[in-house]
């Protein structure tokens, strides 16, 4: 009988679920599945990108740690694609690769000051309070005002960890760096920016109810905003989503500003509708002053239009989460336009003869864009699955298919790899330092640290 290698780079819920779909595909061949992932631990943003008070999301874990713990997939952590392995490293020992690499860089914006001192994207951002262990481990929060931009659930997430008190983190797993940051954090206000209306958000109603449960944090909306148009009455009356949105943000405009105790509440979270950036002011010393936006106004079809009215609101640091972009792979097919592999389908193509590149195959955000919920993934990755099945006839010969060879290759290069027992030991090492804090796990945030636990040196 055929026998299909298969590696699979990026160990996130895109290649975790492709390796699960294509083993319970149905085929007339075996399989024998390896996956390659940069950092010591698995599972991806769901790890790094989703906020540490999303205890439901992380819930996403245990389906793929399921996957995982049955023993039947392989994965090499600590392993960069492009260095410590290549694509003719894999063309000599599999028969094809999906590249589930995702996408973890920010968006540009291009608007004048956008380079300022204190001007972030929200990504990196998202990689400190996740305890990354590739991005710096400290986070300076000294502005009382600041803004983040964007109206989709990763910018939502950065608003309320930016609003949110550090105590009442504590119970999650957030690292103990990040929550010294936050416990000396400045801010009194933030202040988030969407150029279009409150019916038109790209948020869910879950991420936005969470905002209002904040402790000792005002929910400030404004009256002119909800002056709507038939086309937002309409999204309000035939869309269950938006009418939810809708009726959340309508409480709010009458809610009282209080804290725990009665009195005015420390913090508040403004959201600014309407609201297109145009530029971010610059103080003497090049660092971050205000941002200048246009109030916009409805078009008539659901979108927006400008009004040519500028405003000012003098804040200290500005986030940006306009979305997230791919990263180009060493040897590979890349559209740098849309930050994706370019693909039909999940099969590679060629950027510039559009023809199919044999061998290779993409899902997830590195196929086709930052956008979708978890979820979509396994579509995406059910669709790849299957072209690559029935695609034998074009799989590359490898000269040494041999399951030895991927370690002692890894070995001889010096490349510290971590397993799923290497996984487990920092599962539980992390768990374990939780306990006594009655916190669901502290990270182990250093990579040389994961790596010393993970392989029990």
């Amino acid at each position: 009988m055929t026998k299909l290698r298969l590696a699979i780079v990026g160990a996130g819920p895109a290649g975790i679920y492709a390796a699960d779909i294509l083993l319970k595909t149905e085929r007339s061949f075996d399989v024998s599945i390896d996956l390659f992932e940069q950092l010591p631990a698995p599972y991806g943003l769901v790890r790094y990108g989703v906020a540490p008070d999303h205890p439901r999301i992380k819930g996403v874990i245990n389906a793929l740690r399921d996957v995982l713990d049955r023993g039947d997939i392989r994965i090499f952590g600590n392993v960069r694609f492009g260095e410590d392995i290549t694509l003719d490293d894999l063309k000599k020992h599999y028969n094809a690769v999906i590249f589930a690499t995702g996408a973890i860089r920010d968006s540009a914006l291009d608007i004048p000051g956008i380079d300022a001192e204190g001007s972030f994207g929200a990504a990196d951002f998202v990689s400190w309070f996740d305890g990354h262990p590739d991005v710096p481990r400290e986070w300076t929060l000294d502005a009382e005002s600041v803004a983040v931009l964007g109206n989709g659930n990763v910018a939502l997430d950065v608003a309320r960890i930016l609003a949110k008190h550090a105590e009442d983190l504590l119970p999650t797993e957030i690292p103990d760096n990040v929550h010294a940051g936050l416990e000396a954090s400045k801010i009194t206000d933030v202040h988030v920016f969407g150029r279009r209306g409150p019916a038109q958000v790209k948020f869910t109603p879950l991420e936005l109810r969470e905002l209002g449960e904040l402790r000792d944090v005002d929910m400030v909306v404004y009256d002119e905003d909800f002056d709507y148009d038939e086309a937002s009455k309409d999204a309000v009356a035939s869309n269950k989503q938006v009418k939810v949105i809708d009726r959340i943000l309508q409480q709010w405009r009458t809610r009282p500003s209080v804290n725990n105790a009665g009195g005015e509440a420390s913090r508040r979270l403004h959201l600014h509708f309407w609201a297109k950036p145009v530029e971010i002011k610059k103080d003497a010393r090049g660092k971050v002053a205000a941002i200048v936006y246009e109030r916009t106004q409805p078009d008539g079809s659901g979108g927006m239009t400008g009004t040519g009215e500028l405003r000012e609101i003098a804040i200290g640091q500005m986030y940006r989460a306009v979305g997230y972009f791919g990263s180009p792979l060493k040897d590979v097919p890349f559209d740098k336009k849309h930050g994706v592999i370019p693909n039909r389908e999940g099969q590679v193509i060629a950027k510039d003869s559009n023809q199919r590149v044999p061998g290779i195959y993409a899902t997830g955000w590195i196929k086709r864009g930052p956008v979708g919920l978890i979820g979509h993934t396994k579509s995406d990755a059910m669709e790849t699955v299957q072209h690559l099945v029935n695609d034998q006839g074009s799989w590359w010969q490898p000269a040494d298919p041999s399951e030895a060879a991927i370690p002692a290759l890894l070995e001889s290069r010096g490349v510290q790899w971590t397993d799923l027992d290497g996984w487990h030991r920092l599962d539980e090492h992390e768990i374990a330092l939780g306990a006594p804090h009655e916190r669901a796990r502290i990270k182990v945030v250093p990579r040389d640290e994961m790596v010393r636990i993970s392989r029990g040196e």
